[in-house]
């Protein structure tokens, strides 16, 4: 479908409401600018590193009072301020030299900040977040409070909805994603079988849905790790198609062998121990013609740094990866580990938005669409 990837993009730019995106850039540096200095803020009040001497990660974790778990994190933090200039490196892997934010300029990062919030569509929960984010982070690291705090305050989804649906890119991503469900789902010649994996709070399903609104569905079975995002969406979803599961992508995926029409993973596939192998685990379910939707982050920005990491931690510390990210502290693979591995999994890549010239490739979330 050659055209298909066309009208997505232009069904994307539309759920936008013609938002103006040409300072989508600057706006990302902007909130990853404040994320950094808040962390080397936070390092040169509580660590070694505000005085002479170099000392290694692991010494600056044990400063910071890290619970065993997230001791991985402040290395993490250290080799993303010195990619930006933050910090400096020696050749035996210690850190010296760090930059200290003065208050003049604190402030001036948190007004430039908010006005990038303002100009990617963000409500105001999401700013909110990170400077919530940046004043928990002794409590984050000693793993006295949750990063589920950060997202879902007193349980409410707020504050997801702004970082997984309520913003800019978001509703392009969904919009396009959706438009191409709209024109895929008549393939099938038969009622049709949909799985959503990790679905969460249901920020992409919920556009996903309307567009099956002109097909017969035998089911979509929207699935998670949580039981509390299978009660939030049965409150929130009605379809009666709909059905819920709980399920461990790591562990073991439903047991349906070429039946399904499509399979939806948002946001989500990052988190399997290897992507390849989940993809071709993927791959197997799908009925032949049937399709993949990704959405993905192809690039950790430093805004994350201080939510996500605590999200990937396990009781033993950072979760094994055998792809790619195997023996790195890396959360996402790139666009180009992506389109490898579905091409591995006998998936042909139908769609790949937004396009390399568009301002909104500057937040590096990506819509991949790939057929069985």
């Amino acid at each position: 479908m050659p055209d298909l990837e066309l009208r997505a993009d232009e069904a994307g730019k539309t759920a936008m409401a013609g938002a103006d995106t040409t300072g989508a850039g600057a706006a990302v540096a902007h909130l990853d600018r404040l994320a950094l200095l808040g962390i080397a803020a936070e390092l040169h009040r509580r660590t070694s590193l505000d005085g002479p001497g170099a000392y290694p990660a692991d010494e600056i974790a044990e400063e910071l009072g890290s619970a065993a778990r997230h001791a991985w994190i402040p290395g993490h933090w250290l080799a993303a301020l010195h990619d930006a200039g933050l910090v400096s490196r020696d050749g035996e892997g210690c850190y010296h030299g760090l930059h200290r934010p003065r208050r003049a300029e604190l402030a001036t990062a948190r007004a430039h900040m908010e006005a990038a919030a303002t100009a990617l569509g963000y409500p105001s929960e999401l700013p909110a977040m990170l400077l919530r984010s940046l004043a928990l982070l002794p409590r984050l690291l000693g793993d006295e409070v949750g990063v589920q705090a950060l997202l879902y305050p007193d349980g409410e989804t707020a504050t997801a909805d702004a970082v997984y649906r309520d913003n800019l890119i978001s509703r392009y991503l969904n919009g396009a994603a959706a438009q191409a469900v709209r024109e895929l789902a008549g393939g099938a010649g038969r009622p049709l079988r949909v799985l959503e994996l990790g679905a969460g709070i249901g920020a992409t399903t919920a556009d996903l849905l309307p567009a099956l609104g002109g097909h017969e569905v035998e089911f979509y079975l929207f699935t998670d790790l949580s039981r509390f995002f299978l009660d939030t969406a049965r409150r929130r979803f009605q379809a009666g198609f709909l059905r819920y599961e709980l399920l461990d992508i790591a562990r073991d995926l439903p047991a349906q062998p070429d039946k399904l029409d499509l399979v939806v993973a948002a946001t989500m596939a990052h988190n399997a121990p290897h992507a390849g192998r989940l993809l071709e685990q993927v791959a197997a379910l799908l009925a032949p013609g049937g399709h993949v939707i990704l959405v993905e982050t192809v690039l950790e920005h430093p805004q994350s740094l201080t939510s996500m990491p605590f999200a990937l931690s396990q009781r033993d510390g950072l979760p094994a990866r055998h792809d790619e990210r195997a023996g790195t502290t890396r959360t996402y693979l790139s666009r180009e580990e992506w389109l490898g591995w579905l091409a591995r999994a006998g998936l042909r890549v139908e769609v790949d938005l937004p396009r390399d010239d568009d301002p909104l490739a500057a937040l590096s979330q990506r819509l991949l669409v790939a057929t069985r």
